[in-house]
């Protein structure tokens, strides 16, 4: 299968795409045409474990390149570090009214960016077999908090690979912080930069745009990649999953074949959201994606009325992964809303960067009226929200997806008053374990307010009989590695990069008491 760019002018194989990460002139890779998934092969899956499910709807892009056989046998090492027998569980919370949530945190980092970050590894390590590549890659990555964890651990001590991760220095949670600064391994770095979430994109993606900077990468045998989800190869495992969510129901016989379901997707970056609309191209029977945004309601509003406009005030939340007012992925939608308009495309990404906004047209807002649905939560819902999934039916959820479930009352009322008959399921996604944001979720669910994480987590743990992660109650005890800081400024992230790549930045020695 080729890909073509957002923004016109490249073709390349997968393989490619995922070796290079973003196109040359900065666009994003899309495929050039959408595989299909009939019927029959949904009913395949239905006896199919999870590892086999996402094999399977990778082969649909990759198996010509990189083969079925590895492809499953990938998927299956990847997600034996999943806890459970099932690495996606699907959770029945309100059967009277179809609520359902998708757990999609079980992995080593608890946070759903390891549904794809512990199978890119093995593809970027199978896509440079087949390109013929032997530089060493350098794998950057931006990050509201999560990524970056998923991204150093997925790539850690991985031969032929350094990997580098920005995150704003105000703008993670505690937890997620330490997670990244603790990091093991030989071929990692971790950097706080003074800003927040969008000035680490800006500048990674200006690092692959730069000329100068990657011909002196080059003439060290090094070649950038990227973990962030503008990476197709970051993108496509999370396809899986909502095939999963529906084959689930109809195991469960929740659903016969040919329902539509609709899911409901906190979103921060589009990359979560965007799969969900790939598998629907490629035939998953899905009647409304709905996107959920935390106070920082750019998305919300964008499907409201068709502006995109970025003027406005940052906020800090307590669903900092969401913190992002310049959603990277939402460039692919808009590619395919346009009829493929790669021109177009580039004009509103220039006018993004130059005028801080662009617009659709009323025949594109249709399209998106048709398959999306937009709402945001302040704090106040978020925390509403939490509480009360948790007062009534006894289930916890982080702050993430105290966004979505917000979301999803609001429009849950909505399809209620267009038909009080409406018996749609409805998958809410949850990105991440209440236990990373321990301090906000026990004051939601009981009102105490702790100023210690570790103490935040006992006492979620006395409240909700929830079992925490060993991995983060061990972060109480490990020293931090990487205590370097930048300034929002090109030159200075540049700098510190290639001292990384030239060895001159030694982190702590690992410390594992």
């Amino acid at each position: 299968m080729k890909f073509i760019s957002t923004r016109g002018g490249e073709k390349v194989t997968g393989a490619q795409a995922i070796v290079q990460g973003l196109a040359k002139n900065g666009g994003l890779f899309v495929p050039e045409k959408f595989p299909t998934v009939t019927e029959e092969e949904i009913r395949a899956m239905e006896d199919m474990s999870y590892p086999e499910r996402a094999a399977f709807i990778l082969g649909k892009y990759l198996a010509d390149e990189l083969g079925g056989d590895y492809l499953k046998e990938v998927c299956e090492k990847a997600y034996s570090s999943f806890e459970g027998n099932d690495p996606v569980p699907l959770v029945k919370v309100d059967g009277e009214s179809g609520l359902y949530v998708l757990e999609l945190f079980h992995g080593p980092t608890c946070a759903f960016k390891d549904m794809a970050l512990t199978v890119l590894p093995y593809l970027l390590k199978k896509s440079c077999e087949v390109t013929g590549v032997k530089d060493e890659i350098l794998i950057l990555a931006a990050t509201s908090g999560d990524t970056g964890k998923a991204a150093l651990e997925g790539f850690r001590d991985v031969e032929g690979t350094k990997v580098a991760v920005f995150y704003p220095d105000e703008g993670v949670a505690k937890m997620q912080r330490l997670q990244m600064t603790i990091q093991d391994g030989d071929n990692v770095f971790v950097s706080a930069v003074e800003g927040n979430f969008d000035d680490c994109q800006r500048a990674v993606k200006n690092m692959f745009a730069s000329e100068e900077f990657n011909a002196e990468l080059a003439a060290k045998g090094v070649r950038l990649s990227s973990a962030n989800s503008i990476n197709f190869g970051r993108l496509a495992p999370q396809i899986a999953y909502y095939f999963s969510a529906y084959v689930d129901l109809i195991n469960s016989r929740q659903i016969e074949m040919g329902d539509k379901i609709d899911f409901v997707v906190p979103t921060g970056n589009f990359g979560d959201i965007l799969a969900g609309w790939y598998a629907k191209k490629m035939g998953l029977p899905v009647r409304k994606l709905v996107c959920a945004s935390n106070k920082n309601k750019v998305l919300a509003d964008f499907f409201k009325d068709g502006v995109y406009d970025v003027k406005r005030e940052f906020h800090r939340t307590m669903s900092p992964s969401m913190d992002i007012l310049v959603s990277s992925n939402l460039e692919r939608l808009l590619f395919e809303i346009s009829g493929r308009n790669s021109r177009l495309t580039a004009q509103r990404m220039k006018a993004l960067a130059e005028k801080k906004e662009y617009s659709i047209t009323e025949e594109e807002k249709a399209k998106l009226d048709e398959e999306f649905y937009g709402g945001f939560a302040s704090e106040d819902d978020t925390i509403e929200a939490m509480y009360e999934i948790f007062d009534e039916f006894g289930y916890a959820m982080d702050t993430h997806t105290g966004v979505a479930l917000w979301v999803y009352l609001q429009y849950k009322e909505m399809c209620w008053k267009k038909d009080k008959k409406d018996k749609t399921p409805i998958i809410v996604l949850s990105t991440a374990n209440p236990y990373k944001f321990p301090q906000d979720v026990l004051y939601a669910l009981s009102g105490n307010d702790v100023k210690d994480s570790f103490k935040g987590i006992k006492r979620l743990n006395l409240l909700t009989a929830m079992k925490p992660p060993k991995c983060l109650l061990d972060l109480r005890y490990r020293t931090p590695r990487f205590k370097t800081k930048v300034k929002n400024d090109l030159k200075q992230m540049t700098d510190a990069i290639m001292r990384f790549v030239d060895g001159e930045i030694v982190p702590v020695p690992v410390d594992k008491k």
